[in-house]
């Protein structure tokens, strides 16, 4: 089971979360900068610096370089290289949009396409906000609300932390996090101020007190203000479920303490076992929706936020005109036969559509839990989560495997599987396995070689690493 090409990703996934809480000496000098510091001693800050690069080529951004590489880019990259592997990596789902709202799209282009070719609203298609609006009132209790249309929930997330984060100001993200959210905060400059949350061990939801511990702390030059707190709920990549009270308690700490709570809800139609998901309407409390997961379309890049419409106080400039900022200057608009397909999609017929999928992934569920259950014995890791919400399982490797990225390349190589490692996440020595991305009987073939790999690894420990 040898892989066509010798391929190493170990650089790339090994990236330490200090990185991202490095001085701006370090971020200079990773992006090849040549950094002087004159008079100052080691550490020091930037100020006085004489910053050289050299004169014949100009240097990338110190923001962008000092920015994660993108692991399903890089999980892409090692399945490529390895003919026959399957993935339970990428947080999709393997089925598409609502055959309703694929046929909108086809009666539009037969008919010419009227008005998809030129930009459309910045905000996004009025039929599609006026529906959304009715969406977010009825199913998420968001009354008083404004949405935007984004080119999916990663854009909207850009959008918030442009418009709501200045430089230097903290933003918060608990382990593990969802890496394209940290992603998004250091290529926005905040790498040097990001700051990591535990979650509970036993439950892995967001420890609470530390937030309220961090957000009552008085800044200081080491501990700026905290301006944004992010959360995934229901929690990419755990797969927990945080309370109605839990987020009312995070939204509460968050307006107490002038802070913002971005509340990415993109898998707010994945909920089992009774559970139900909670929106918070408070006004701090800035929202991001999908439509990629639940209703299929990935490719088609749709989401949106939902905002409180009151007026800022005091004169405070309006959150909605910032917002358009960021979208005028990114996108300009979404796309327009995009949107037509998620107005269609919004329907009843839509709905169903998409209630009969998600209850068809019970099997898929339970055959990547079982695939899991070697590292949910004493031997294995000891630890097994999710199963509340989203598409994931989130596991423990065992004692002495932090390295996750080596168990990771060699699942790929010797059992053709792949899944996520949890360094990606903040969280070395762990594995995320999605469930949804693959039809149950390919699901099943990818379970069957990920149990068997994980078997082996808790049986043989580092010897099965040298097993090709």
């Amino acid at each position: 089971m040898h892989c066509r090409a010798s391929y190493s990703v170990a650089s790339a996934a090994r990236r330490s979360v200090a990185a991202a809480v490095s001085s701006p000496t370090a971020l200079l000098q990773r992006a090849g900068v040549n950094v002087a510091l004159h008079g100052a001693p080691h550490g020091a800050c930037m100020r006085g610096a004489s910053v050289r690069a050299h004169a014949s080529q100009p240097q990338v951004s110190a923001r962008i370089a000092a920015t994660d590489a993108p692991i399903i880019v890089t999980t892409k990259r090692l399945m490529a290289s390895c003919p026959g592997a399957v993935s339970l990596a990428q947080g999709i789902v393997y089925w598409g949009p609502p055959p309703c709202a694929l046929a909108t799209a086809a009666d539009l282009l037969r008919e010419g396409g009227a008005g998809l070719s030129g930009y459309g609203p910045a905000e996004g298609l009025p039929a599609l906000r006026e529906a959304l609006r009715a969406k977010i009132a009825t199913q998420n209790g968001l009354v008083s609300h404004e949405v935007m249309v984004t080119a999916g929930a990663n854009q909207a997330v850009v959008n918030a932390v442009l418009a709501l984060v200045d430089e230097g100001d903290s933003v918060l993200l608990f382990k593990p996090y969802y890496f394209n959210h940290l992603m998004a905060v250091q290529m926005c400059g905040g790498a040097r101020s990001v700051e990591f949350g535990d979650c509970d061990a036993s439950t892995l939801h967001p420890d609470l007190a530390w937030l309220e511990a961090r957000l009552s702390t008085p800044p200081t030059p080491s501990t700026p203000r905290v301006r944004m707190v992010i959360i995934t709920n229901p929690c990419n990549p755990s797969g927990v479920l945080m309370s109605k009270e839990e987020v009312q308690q995070a939204a509460k700490l968050c307006a107490d303490n002038g802070a913002w709570l971005l509340l990415d809800n993109t898998y707010e139609d994945f909920v089992y076992g009774g559970l139900e998901h909670f929106a918070d309407p408070s006004p701090n409390v800035v929202h991001v929706f999908s439509m990629s997961k639940a209703y299929g379309m990935m490719g088609w890049r749709v989401g949106y936020l939902a905002y409180s419409s009151a007026p800022g106080e005091g004169g405070a400039p309006s959150l909605a005109d910032q917002l358009l900022k960021v979208q005028d200057t990114t996108v300009i608009c979404p796309t327009q036969l995009s949107q037509h397909v998620a107005l269609a999609a919004l329907g009843a017929e839509g709905a169903a559509y998409v209630k009969e999928q998600i209850e068809g992934l019970e099997g898929n569920r339970a055959a990547v839990l079982d695939a899991l259950s070697p590292l949910a014995s004493k031997a294995g890791g000891g630890m097994v989560a999710g199963g509340e919400g989203a598409i994931y399982f989130w596991a423990r490797l065992p004692a002495g495997w932090e390295d996750d990225t080596r168990v990771f390349e060699w699942l790929v190589r010797r059992h053709k599987v792949c899944v996520i490692p949890g360094s990606s996440c903040g969280a070395p020595g762990h594995i995320r396995a999605a469930f949804a991305n693959l039809t149950l009987t390919a699901c099943v073939e990818a379970a069957g070689r990920l149990k068997a790999g994980l078997s082996e690894l808790v049986e043989l420990g580092p010897a099965a690493l040298e097993l090709q």
